[in-house]
């Protein structure tokens, strides 16, 4: 689930300076920088979670603070990145899932309904529910992760070749995208999942976790256009997606890895530029990003699902 409101990285620093009087300005420099994004005094780099939280989505806006759902029953945690410390914003229900998330400038948090085909729309500040859209039947569905762009919040369906775009804000009428082109609908399995917009804002990129691809998506048509992948064969279990710029960010969770790909103008093709991994991954899901660092939810897919079970977010730097 995201994703996402791109901010500036830091500029390098690299220089070629001598002196030890040049050195230690450059040293204080460096760091009234970490001051100024949040790295000192040390921001921390691992959140739990409830016990049982079964979390997937996560979330941030320009604040820091991080918003993580529960596919256990649709509840919402918010997490002050400052300081670790968090709590049950929104209370669930049972029979409700919050999957992926999107937090947009209004305020407003678009919430993935999972295998109920829901939409829902969760005031951030106060953690009350504002509205449910039925997006599609009760059964043979899965609404997994979501992305806003302009006038509308963008969802996936893993077990159907559809997109739902939902009218941001409190009302309007759903309307459902049928996936065409080069998309491949793949019967039992996990298809579309993780969505984020396209460079140039006027489309999306979907990545198909089964077999592994990324389509770039036309909002007009439905049109699909598989992504061409330069230096990797696929993107395999991939989950939620992130973009900064033309990089993009492709979590993909059973393999415990971020894979980083450069995109060209038209998102036509993503060229493999590195892979982030760290011994605290857990099947991370999805991912958002805050300043210099990339926030991730352990799903743990691979471990008992219980009520006992714990669960945590971590960062790593970009």
């Amino acid at each position: 689930m995201t994703r996402k409101h791109p901010q500036h990285l830091q500029p390098s620093r690299r220089a070629v300076l001598g002196g030890a009087a040049v050195a230690a300005f450059a040293a204080a420099a460096g760091t009234g920088s970490a001051q100024a994004a949040g790295r000192g005094p040390a921001w921390p780099t691992e959140f739990p979670l409830p016990d049982g939280w079964l979390p997937e989505g996560i979330t941030i806006g320009s604040a820091p603070f991080a918003y993580m759902g529960s596919r256990a029953d649709g509840a919402i945690h918010r997490t002050d990145l400052r300081t670790g410390k968090g709590r049950v914003l929104h209370e669930g229900a049972p029979g409700l899932a919050a999957i992926g998330l999107e937090l947009g400038h209004d305020g407003l948090l678009y919430v993935s309904g999972g295998a109920g085909g829901t939409a829902r729309i969760v005031d951030a500040r106060t953690g009350e529910a504002v509205t449910t859209h039925r997006l599609t039947a009760a059964t043979g569905h899965f609404v997994n992760d979501v992305v806003l762009l302009r006038d509308r919040a963008w969802f996936t369906d893993s077990y159907d070749a559809v997109l739902y775009g939902v009218p941001r804000g409190r009302g309007g009428r759903v309307r459902a995208l049928p996936l065409t082109g080069d998309w491949e609908q793949l019967p039992g399995v996990i298809n579309a999942n993780g969505i984020v917009s396209t460079p140039d804002g006027h489309g999306v990129i979907v990545v198909k976790s089964t077999p592994g691809e990324l389509y770039r998506v036309c909002l007009r048509t439905g049109r699909a256009t598989r992504v061409t992948l330069v230096g990797a064969d696929d993107v395999v279990n991939g989950d939620g997606l992130v973009r900064v710029g033309r990089t993009l960010y492709v979590v993909q969770n059973r393999l415990n890895v971020v894979t980083v790909f450069d995109l060209d103008a038209g998102a036509t093709t993503a060229t493999l530029r590195r892979s982030i991994t760290d011994p605290r991954f857990d099947v991370p899901a999805t991912a958002a990003r805050f300043r210099d660092r990339l926030y991730l939810v352990n799903a743990r897919f691979t471990s008992p699902q219980t009520p006992e079970t714990s669960f945590t977010a971590v960062a790593v730097p970009l």
